[in-house]
């Protein structure tokens, strides 16, 4: 019964079966080996219960991010959204924080779940080494440790190297209490098991702490580093001693294309290389990296304004087996990289092109019939002033089997490019047309009858789509999930009534800023959709008999009590959007 058991991923399963009689909730028990906290009141009670429950528990994920997120969980405290800037505001902020984690509540996981095998803490600010401390000590089977954003020191790392002798994963971003002292003894004593470590360097890390990791960490295969102080001497340590390294992720100012030459040489089964932020590299480390490392499979460049075509040809050269290419703020990087890279990689899947504020791509040339984009699945395009109706319908047109397509603030991108999309990509299920101001129903339609199979749609400030538009994406898209259509002031009750007709796999939900819909339009909406699970709306159109509906089906509300319309560019956007953090 408990390897059956076993199969039960979903939490509703297991709540499902829990309710058949005692033994199986018994059963139910002793299978789950994961929980994950959220933010609660009394977290460190709710560890001891959870801990009296279940007793094979390999996973605990402690959440405490929804303490600052404008968007928590309906029925928690939204501090932010609820009160000002003032004293009401901190005396509350103060009685949400002793409710938060603290060292009594690791003590609790230590004490209770002996056989933790990862601890992921994230913003858990009220933890300090002496929780750290006694947990390590009793959960030495420890591989995975998430420590990011906590306020941990060199005792808790010493700790560390004396118990988890078996440490695999190790993420210590913005812990900004750590010295070299506490991480060479780290080194020291995890270094012959550890593979994966993400490093965020604050002003007591330098370059000895790097070397060490290059003389004790021999199976390092993931390196993530973001620092402004560090150099080559302490990149090269790493590359010299860690010959194993598959992934490199780098956010530092001051390296060169020293250390980079030294990534050629030495990390021969480097398979992804993200660089951010590294403006004193030139083309020559490229050079370096499409020489040696052939096995390249996934490469990043970010806000680095001296690359330039020329080492992207090189890349294409030698780096064939290519799949993964994502070009932004590289105000050097032309077409002409892109399409050396296009020809020469034949099996890229994923392509991300975001135009710089100075740089004006020639996207019509993504369209040439000499470049083969049979594998590609995911096409970005972000901020491309340049690109229109016609480049997209070239593009869509070689895209035969793309599955995930972004267009994001490309004004001159309307539904004549839309269409095509429809016409070209029947595989899409995931599709953003954000700030596009010139798409309308018309495109829309098109993609509702041409993509049945359509899970994701942002169609976020999309001024000219209207309830037409939404009547076709219920008729068509019975599969949708997720819907954003934030800012889009046509859509009334009446489009929205079609999407909660039609859509009963319907998860989230966001509109913002759609002034046509109503009080009424919500509440019928939230009422309809049996598995809505997130809404985001303007705070004064639920109701009060709306707010109970969504307590009875524990709803995630995201609220506001005003939304401020505005056009992002590549001057105002925040660094990243839409794209995942670099880390």
């Amino acid at each position: 019964m408990l390897e059956i058991f076993q199969y039960l991923d979903w939490k509703k399963d297991q709540e499902a079966s829990s309710l058949v009689c005692k033994r199986w909730l018994n059963l139910v028990r002793l299978s789950r080996k994961t929980i994950h906290i959220r933010f609660s009141d009394g977290t460190d009670a709710l560890i001891k219960l959870l801990s009296d429950r279940f007793f094979n528990i390999r996973n605990v994920w402690v959440d405490e991010n929804s303490l600052i997120s404008p968007a928590p969980i309906y029925g928690r405290p939204s501090l932010i959204n609820r009160f000002p800037l003032n004293e009401i505001w901190k005396s509350q902020l103060d009685e949400m924080r002793e409710c938060r984690l603290s060292d009594a509540g690791l003590a609790a996981i230590g004490g209770g779940f002996t056989k933790l095998e990862s601890l992921r803490l994230t913003l858990c600010n009220n933890v300090t080494d002496v929780g750290l401390i006694s947990i390590v000590e009793k959960c030495k089977l420890l591989k995975s440790l998430d420590l990011q954003y906590c306020c941990v020191g060199d005792n808790s790392l010493a700790a560390i190297a004396k118990y988890c002798t078996r440490l695999e994963d190790l993420n210590l971003v913005c812990c900004k209490s750590l010295t070299d002292t506490g991480f060479v003894q780290l080194a020291h004593g995890c270094g012959r098991t550890l593979k994966s470590l993400r490093l965020e360097f604050g002003e007591s890390l330098t370059n000895v702490s790097l070397e060490a990791v290059g003389f004790h960490c021999i199976s390092l295969q993931i390196l993530s580093i973001k620092s402004e102080l560090i150099n080559d001497e302490g990149l090269l340590s790493i590359l010299k001693g860690c010959s194993l390294l598959k992934s490199v992720k780098l956010h530092c100012q001051n390296i060169t294309d020293e250390a980079l030459q030294a990534v050629g040489r030495f990390s021969l089964s480097l398979e992804l290389l993200a660089l951010h932020d590294c403006n004193k590299l030139t083309d020559k480390s490229l050079c370096a990296i499409g020489k040696g490392c052939k096995m390249l499979k996934s490469l990043s460049l970010v806000n680095c304004r001296a690359l330039s075509d020329l080492g992207l040809d090189f890349v294409a050269v030698g780096c064939v087996e290519l799949m993964c290419l994502e070009v932004r703020e590289c105000y050097k990087i032309g077409i002409g990289g892109l399409k050396s890279v296009a020809k020469a990689c034949t099996r890229l899947s994923k392509l991300v092109v975001q135009q710089g504020m100075y740089q004006q791509l020639d996207v019509d040339a993504l369209s040439d019939s000499d470049i083969s984009w049979k594998y590609l699945q995911s096409l970005h395009l972000i901020s491309c002033s340049s690109i229109g109706d016609e480049a997209l319908c070239g593009i869509t047109r070689g895209c035969r089997n793309l599955k995930k397509l972004n267009i994001f603030d490309c004004p001159r991108v309307g539904n004549e490019g839309i269409v095509s999309i429809g016409w070209n990509c029947k595989f899409l299920t995931d599709l953003t047309i954000s700030y596009c101001d010139q798409v309308g129903d018309a495109g829309i339609i098109a993609i509702a009858r041409a993509c049945p199979q359509l899970s994701f749609l942002d169609v976020t400030d999309a001024k000219k789509l209207g309830d037409e538009g939404m009547a076709a994406i219920g008729e068509g898209c019975p599969l949708l999930k997720d819907l954003k259509i934030s800012g889009c002031q046509q859509i009334t009750d009446m489009g929205l009534s079609y999407i909660s007709r039609n859509c009963k796999l319907l998860e989230s939900c966001n509109m913002m800023g759609c002034n046509g819909i109503s009080i009424t339009g919500v509440a019928t909406f939230i009422n309809s959709c049996p598995k809505i699970r997130s809404v985001s709306i303007e705070k004064f159109k639920f109701s009060q008999r709306t707010e109970s509906r969504v307590r009875q089906r524990k709803i995630s509300l995201w609220t506001k009590l005003r939304v401020r319309q505005r056009k992002f560019s590549s001057r105002t956007k925040p660094r990243g959007h839409p794209l995942l953090p670099w880390v």
